[in-house]
């Protein structure tokens, strides 16, 4: 068992972006499982974590979400809203505040930031009332189903759209829900999922979108460049006739998606954009890349995928398919850490993962679902080094070497009430910093790159034990470093970095830390 030990806030402690999306309702799978943090793009530009460190409220209306919206402090004062039930046309009004700007016709998130929707209980329904972005930031989305929403016929919402986006989005993370339409856009309907006018950094994930004409877009035009930074991963697209997704300009990033009776086209770079496109699985599908109904080509990078009874039409003029042997015509990099299952069991890991109400599993790259932490601080810590290991150091002894925290910096934001980064003491353990929330996260920082390998977390004094789930992360590309559970000494592979953040995901109670320590071996 891993034995807590106090730490140590230094001099550098560091920037508070709290962690995703559990609020105080710890008991629930949901909650717990959003503890773990949005992924892909989502994780860049300052990170997504939704209405983490502020109040959890229950909703069973639409009225209800917007009411809670309406009813905070501020636009951007954090909130989770917890959903149960069916939310439709029915019970969703217009509420008026200074703190946001709603919709009798839709779920409306305009002009507002720091907001976490998830399902709870026995599920989230948005029948025929789909979920609007407008000019917001950091969003989270979780385990809700969004169906049947219309842009034409009776009754109608968000333009056909189940989520869309537009004007000046930024850090929406969309995570194990379920889209679907009953057709296409004879029958009334629009995408699924789309991004437009200046919309970036999304990841949609674990999630299923299935039964429609179009998948979703980024970019409502081939002059609609602004948008882009999109990650999609190991989701299911089932009898989608074309956009999955269609991609104006801009970067996306796919990777182990199940992609499954795609009728018309697939993925559609166009317009200058670029995919790159890793272990993914396309089945009983048609022109399942390339560049489709333009002659303003994309680009793309392909590896690892599986082309599994998949057609290709001819070249032409408006189409450029990219198989039937896809090659990669442009390179991208992507700057966050992602692990990769193999392509081979991408369709029985997906179907065991993705959508809503399956109870938040994911994957760990090794073709096996995984259940969410339950974040108990008990847990052994993977990261650590193997206790049968002699030559491996106690968890509880500080490290040798030069303690670099003390020539570092500390900025940070949204500490507890009494708490303060410039009165933490080195060497004090009754002196402390807490997040504002059990989760949050604290940061070291340099002027110039430092090499950092191994850090000891110190709890206050009588707080031992609080810490539960952590990552350590690059705090400049979201690369996890290293993650487990309570505090200690936690080492990794020697890395060079400006700044280093230790993000707390769950706890037993108010983390506590005294002292934050970094060191170069």
């Amino acid at each position: 068992m891993r034995r807590p030990v106090a730490l140590r806030l230094q001099a550098a402690l560091g920037t508070l972006a709290l962690a995703a999306a559990a609020g105080v309702v710890l008991t629930m799978p949901e909650a717990a499982a959003a503890a773990g943090g949005a992924t892909g793009y989502a994780t860049q530009n300052g990170g997504t974590t939704g209405g983490a460190g502020g109040q959890t409220v229950r909703a069973t209306t639409g009225t209800a979400i917007h009411q809670a919206l309406c009813g905070r402090a501020s636009s951007s004062t954090p909130i989770t809203i917890e959903v149960e039930g069916t939310i439709n046309h029915g019970n969703t009004s217009q509420v008026s505040g200074d703190s946001c700007s709603t919709a009798a016709d839709k779920i409306e998130l305009k002009q507002v930031s720091n907001i976490t929707i998830v399902g709870v209980g026995g599920g989230a329904v948005f029948d025929q009332l789909g979920i609007h972005i407008r000019d917001s930031s950091n969003i989270v989305i979780q385990n809700v189903t969004v169906r049947n929403v219309k842009k034409s016929g009776s009754p109608t919402s968000n333009g056909g759209d189940a989520i869309g986006m537009e004007s000046d989005v930024r850090n929406v993370w969309v995570d194990h829900s379920t889209l679907e339409a009953s057709g296409g856009e004879s029958e009334g309907y629009d995408g699924l999922f789309d991004m437009k006018d200046n919309t970036q950094y999304v990841t949609l994930s674990y999630s299923v979108l299935r039964n429609s004409g179009r998948g979703g877009l980024i970019g409502s035009s081939e002059s609609d460049r602004s948008n882009g930074y999109i990650t999609f991963h190991h989701n299911l697209y089932e009898n989608i006739d074309s956009r999955t997704p269609l991609l104006r300009g801009g970067i996306a990033h796919m990777y182990n998606n199940h992609y499954k009776s795609l009728n018309e086209s697939g993925i559609n770079s166009r317009a200058g954009a670029k995919a790159k496109v890793d272990n993914n699985y396309f089945e009983d599908s048609k022109d399942v890349l390339g560049t489709f109904y333009t002659d303003q080509a994309g680009t793309w990078q392909v590896s690892g995928n599986i082309y599994d009874n998949v057609t290709w039409s001819e070249p032409g003029e408006d189409n450029n398919p990219a198989g039937p042997d896809p090659k990669s015509n442009t390179t991208v990099s992507v700057p966050y850490s992602f692990t990769l299952d193999a392509a081979s069991c991408v369709p029985s890991v997906v179907s065991a993962t993705a959508g809503a109400n399956k109870g938040l599993k994911v994957s760990d790259g090794s073709c096996t679902p995984q259940s969410p932490d339950p974040t108990d601080p008990t847990d052994p810590d993977p990261t650590d080094p193997d206790p049968t290991d002699p030559t491996d150091p106690d968890p509880t002894d500080p490290p040798s070497g030069t303690n670099l925290s003390l020539t570092a910096g500390a900025d940070g934001s949204s500490k507890a009430s009494g708490t303060s980064y410039g009165n933490v003491r080195d060497g004090d353990l009754a002196t402390y910093w807490s997040p504002a929330g059990t989760t949050g996260s604290i940061s070291v920082k340099w002027s110039s790159a430092t090499t950092v390998s191994k850090i000891n977390i110190r709890e206050a004094a009588g707080s031992q034990g609080a810490i539960g789930s952590y990552r350590v992360l690059n705090h400049a590309t979201g690369a996890v470093l290293a993650s487990g559970s309570g505090a200690g000494v936690i080492g990794f592979s020697p890395v060079s970095l400006e700044k280093i953040t230790f993000q707390i995901t769950g706890a037993s109670g108010t983390p506590r830390i005294a002292e934050f320590e970094t060191y170069a071996g």
